[in-house]
C-alpha cells in the first residue's frame, strides 16, 4: 500500500486529453456569459423600474396643471 502512494506521487499523471480542456472552458465561458447576461437585464429591469416611476411622477404633475388650452378652445 505505502508504495502505491510513493509512486502516486512520484509518477507524473498524464496530461489531460483536449477534448476535456475544452469542455471545461466551454463551461466557464457559458456561465461567465450567463452571469454577464443575468447582471446586464437586472441593470435594466432597475432602469426602467425608475424611469416608469419618474413618469409617473410626472403624469400626477401634468394633471394637477391648469389647462389652459382648454379655456381656448371651449
Amino acid at each position: 500500500m505505502r508504495d502505491w502512494l510513493f509512486h502516486r506521487y512520484i509518477v507524473p499523471l498524464p496530461p489531460p486529453e483536449a477534448e476535456e480542456v475544452f469542455g471545461t472552458y466551454q463551461i466557464s465561458y457559458e456561465f461567465h456569459r450567463e452571469v454577464d447576461h443575468r447582471e446586464a437585464l437586472d441593470d435594466y429591469c432597475r432602469w426602467y423600474e425608475r424611469i416608469a416611476e419618474q413618469h409617473r411622477q410626472e403624469l400626477q404633475a401634468m394633471q394637477q396643471d391648469i389647462n389652459i388650452l382648454g379655456w381656448f378652445y371651449r
